[in-house]
Parts: structure tokens; C-alpha cells; sequence
């Protein structure tokens, strides 16, 4: 981008959780190395799923629990950028806002973690009866339809809070996506990496999602400046499935999208909450095609039956 000075100030709306923050702060850097046309600063909000940290997500309204109100601060000219986890963006369009960049993704999958000292390498270590930590449905779903006996308890809180729960013998093992643990240096706490079959990560999962009013073609160019294609391609196909099934960013929908060299390759699994039954489906296709290779994804599931459990 051109590297003359405007004055203008870049204002990033984030939530004020250690995760985010950092989020925040990664792009504020990527802003910086892009461009010295913009000054760049934080501006920290709070959010319903902030705030209630012991209610259920899927009892908060579902969708948007994290979104809504760094969306409704760019909305009101009082920040221009939010960074969003992008799996916990809702795929209906917000009225003024566009999605205008996906920067590079972190590693995407599901991390078993274990009490300091206990050391299992998956799943099917943990004895009967073992209290698994994970609100999501998606997890659920699935370790259900493996390991029927192990006893899935619901946890909030931030990363840091969930770990010491765990440490303080609330639970005998609890699973964090593995981005976000990486991201706070606490990837030595990861016992095991969770992939497909075992568990299909989360529509977005450890990507980060860019918006900024759609009239705002500055922060569009720029945005899209830091943007990386692989990763767009990735997780338009996933976002184009999550839409065409008209499921929430918490229901027991799973998906792993790849691209390399132009290809796609995307694998979609759908669960009932009790995961005694599981639709799957498959496809291939070029980068090009992948809002049409996620909507295809989609009505391949839905033919299969997938809409019923939804």
C-alpha cells in the first residue's frame, strides 16, 4: 500500500479476554508491517458471553454471544475494524458491515488436555466416567458417538480459567482448540491433537475474520492487503456449507477444508447432540469454486438426511 502519512487513526474493537487481545494485537501488527499510512490502537470491549461466564452459550441467544457488540461499536463509528474468532461468526451479514479480511489460519484442531501429570494420548485412554470440559455441542457430539461412557460437563470461561478448573480437579480432562493455546504459549499443556475422524474442527476454526463498515473502502483495501487467499478459500467453502444447513456457529456441525494448489478439499460431518447419529459427505473442486463447493457440501448432507438432527 501507498506509505505516504494520512494522520488517520485505526481504532480495532476487540473483546478483553488474554486470547482476543492478542488476536487484536497480531492484526494491529500486520496492519503496521502492511502500511505506516495509519496509526493503529485497540479499543477493548465487553460482551454478553464475557460477561455470564456460567450460563450455557447455546441458553444466550446462540449466535453472536461475542460478536454482536464489537460489531455494533465499528457500526457506530466508535472503532473501524472488529477481529472476530471466526468460528464464533454468525454467516448472516450484518447490515453495513463486510467480512474484508481472513489473515493467515493457525493449526485448526481440537486439544485434549490432562491434570500436570497425567499423560494420555487420546480420547480412548480416559477411563469410564471420565468429566470431559466442553460446552461445545460440535465436541460433544462427537465424543458421544465414540465413547458413549465418558461424562461431557459443561465449562465457561477464558482459556486461563478453564485450565486451572481442570488443575483444580474439576475435571479429569477438558478440550480447547488448539489455536488458541499455541497463541498464549501454552501449547505445552496439550496432550494430545484431536483430528478427523476422531473430531472435525469447528465452520472457521482458528482463523480470524476482519470486518469494517462496507462503505469504508480505506480499511476494505487494507484489510484485504493482510488477507490470505488460502485461508478465504478455506473458510468460504466452510462458511457457505454452515449457511446452506441454516445451522448456528454452535450446533454439532464439523468440517475440514483444505486448500493446496489451488484444490479443495472439504469434508463435512453433521451429529444429533447425543451423536447416535452421524451424516458425513465429501468434495473436491477448485479454490475458485469454493462458496459453490460449500453450498454443494451442504445439499449433499441434506439429501443424506443431515437436516433432521439440525
Amino acid at each position: 500500500m501507498n506509505s505516504s502519512t494520512s494522520g488517520r487513526t485505526i481504532r480495532i474493537a476487540t473483546r478483553q479476554s488474554q486470547l482476543a487481545l492478542w488476536q487484536a494485537n497480531h492484526i494491529a501488527d500486520l496492519l503496521r508491517q502492511e502500511t505506516d499510512q495509519f496509526k493503529v490502537e485497540l479499543v477493548p470491549l465487553s460482551t454478553i458471553g464475557d460477561r455470564d461466564r456460567s450460563e450455557p452459550l447455546r441458553n444466550m441467544g446462540g449466535q453472536g454471544v461475542f460478536t454482536r457488540e464489537v460489531q455494533r461499536a465499528v457500526l457506530d463509528q466508535s472503532a473501524d475494524i472488529a477481529v472476530h474468532s471466526l468460528k464464533d461468526l454468525p454467516t448472516d451479514t450484518v447490515d453495513g458491515l463486510a467480512l474484508a479480511g481472513v489473515p493467515e489460519r493457525a493449526p485448526r484442531f481440537d486439544a485434549l488436555l490432562m491434570p500436570h501429570g497425567a499423560e494420555v494420548t487420546g480420547l480412548d485412554e480416559l477411563p469410564e466416567k471420565a468429566r470431559v470440559g466442553t460446552g461445545s455441542p460440535r465436541r460433544q457430539a462427537q465424543i458421544l458417538a465414540q465413547y458413549p461412557t465418558l461424562e461431557l460437563c459443561e465449562i465457561r470461561g477464558n482459556v486461563e480459567t478453564r485450565i486451572r478448573k481442570l488443575d483444580e480437579g474439576e475435571f479429569d480432562a477438558v478440550i480447547l482448540a488448539e489455536a488458541g493455546l499455541r497463541r498464549l504459549g501454552l501449547e505445552d499443556r496439550i496432550g494430545a491433537i484431536l483430528r478427523p475422524p476422531v473430531m472435525y474442527p469447528a465452520v472457521g476454526q482458528a482463523a480470524l475474520g476482519l470486518e469494517c463498515r462496507d462503505d469504508d473502502e480505506q480499511v476494505i483495501e487494507l484489510l484485504q492487503s493482510v488477507t490470505d487467499d488460502k485461508a478465504l478459500a478455506e473458510v468460504t467453502c466452510e462458511r457457505a456449507c454452515l449457511a446452506t444447513l441454516r445451522a448456528g456457529c454452535h450446533a454439532p456441525v464439523g468440517i475440514h477444508c483444505v486448500v493446496e494448489n489451488d484444490q479443495i478439499e472439504a469434508t463435512a460431518v453433521v451429529l444429533s447432540p447425543d451423536g447416535r447419529e452421524r451424516f458425513e459427505a465429501a468434495i473436491t473442486g477448485t479454490s475458485d469454486d469454493a462458496l459453490s463447493l460449500g453450498q454443494q457440501l451442504a445439499e449433499t448432507l441434506i439429501a443424506g438426511g443431515a437436516e433432521k438432527v439440525l
